[in-house]
């Protein structure tokens, strides 16, 4: 599942526009009629204008010149009609009537124009998409794997929002990110980590090491944006400015041979593992610091758990790898279960009334089987959440089913 496959959910703008042209015959019907049997002080001519300006808001140029020709000759036989075409006032208005008509249709071809660079715009996007953001396979080894990528601006196509797999000799390696920022420094970020993880993913044999050469990877390249950017070459102003450049991500690995999961998260909201109706958020003892912000932290740095406050009850980590900057907990992940990873997007999306997507009581109250079905209902539920406003940020989803 990706984005396209939810954009051909809308209704074609070629379909709309076909139904809005009735509405400029309808006025011109309309106002022609009301003309011929009004009294001859009252004059409704002048609002024939409205109709090739009308068109020229959804229509191209010939359809917008057709229009005007039509007001016109329906202006002329009111003309005819009352009175004479030769009447100084029929004649003006006929000549206004004429100009106006030339000046929109004018306007049209120059948005149609404009219109045809968008879509070209709009396939260069999804080109890029498709290379950056390559769909995950249906099925990794003993995983069923699916994706869908929702953008806040409807007609976005790509953003900062990121998401891989790579198969490993021993197992599944999956990654979940989000770029601070947007536009294409965000895409370019996104861009160098997810290089960067399918390069390193089969060359790392530690969890904790591969997330070790993603920063190694990612902090160089934000360095560089800082320095583009026009900061001063004062220390502490070289700092600041780094430190609103970076990408939360989660690293997961999980082996063939073990019913488990590893799983170093840096700073990213904590996966959902859903098993038997009920959802369980798997938060790490030690989150790691953010890609690209590692250097800017002390050995002891541990920062705040995404979601602190959940009871310790509902986490099912056994097992902690003490590393100095990167460690992992390992959590069970059994046949049947099913792992979301999100992206905060999806539970920043708030309703009309300002209250946030809740994630976790949506997942348990699904009842459905297999991870596509899972971000088809999700998805559903969080436009229909959002109805009427944009998403606040890009959205990204992945489940996965270990299959046994």
């Amino acid at each position: 599942m990706d984005l396209r496959a939810l954009s051909a959910r809308r209704l074609p703008y070629h379909r709309l526009r076909h139904a809005l042209l009735a509405a400029p015959f309808a006025l011109i019907a309309l106002v022609t009629v009301g003309d011929v049997v009004a009294p001859r002080d009252v004059h409704l001519g002048p609002f024939l204008v409205a109709a090739p300006a009308l068109t020229a808001s959804f229509a191209g140029p010939r359809t917008t010149g057709f229009v005007g020709a039509v007001a016109v000759l329906a202006q002329i036989v009111v003309a005819m009609v009352r009175g004479s075409v030769t009447d100084l006032n029929h004649s003006f208005q006929i000549i206004s009537l004429i100009l106006i008509s030339v000046f929109v249709t004018l306007f049209a071809h120059l948005r149609e124009v404009r219109e045809k660079e968008l879509v070209q715009l709009r396939s260069v996007a999804e080109a890029a998409q498709q290379v950056v953001l390559r769909p995950l396979r249906e099925r990794i080894g003993p995983l069923r794997v699916a994706s869908v990528y929702l953008a806040a601006e409807a007609e976005a196509q790509i953003g900062g929002d990121l998401y891989a797999a790579a198969r490993t000799a021993h197992g599944t390696r999956l990654l979940i990110g989000d770029v601070r920022g947007k536009g294409l420094k965000a895409v370019g970020d996104a861009a160098v980590l997810l290089g960067a993880f399918r390069a390193s993913a089969h060359q790392e044999p530690e969890l904790s090491g591969l997330v070790a050469y993603l920063e190694g990877a990612v902090a160089p390249d934000l360095d560089d944006v800082s320095a583009g950017d026009g900061v001063s070459a004062g220390e502490a102003d070289d700092v600041e400015d780094r430190g609103e450049a970076f990408i939360t991500a989660a690293v997961l690995d999980v082996p063939d041979d073990r019913q488990t999961v590893r799983l170093v998260n840096c700073g990213h909201p904590p996966p959902l593992l859903l098993r038997g109706g009920r959802v369980v958020p798997l938060d790490v003892a030690r989150p790691a610091p953010p890609l690209g912000l590692s250097e800017l932290v002390g050995p002891g740095y541990a920062a705040k758990p995404f979601g602190a406050g959940s009871s310790t009850a509902d986490t099912f980590a056994f097992e902690t790898f003490a590393s100095d900057t990167f460690p992992f907990d390992t959590f069970p992940f059994e046949k049947g279960d099913i792992m979301l990873l999100y992206t905060d997007g999806v539970i920043e999306a708030r309703d009309g009334t300002g209250t946030f997507y809740p994630l976790a009581e949506r997942l348990a109250a699904w009842s459905g089987t297999g991870p596509r079905a899972l971000l088809r209902h999700l998805c559903d539920d969080l436009l229909a959440h959002a109805a009427g406003h944009c998403l606040g940020d890009d959205a990204a989803m992945v489940a996965i089913e270990r299959l046994g």
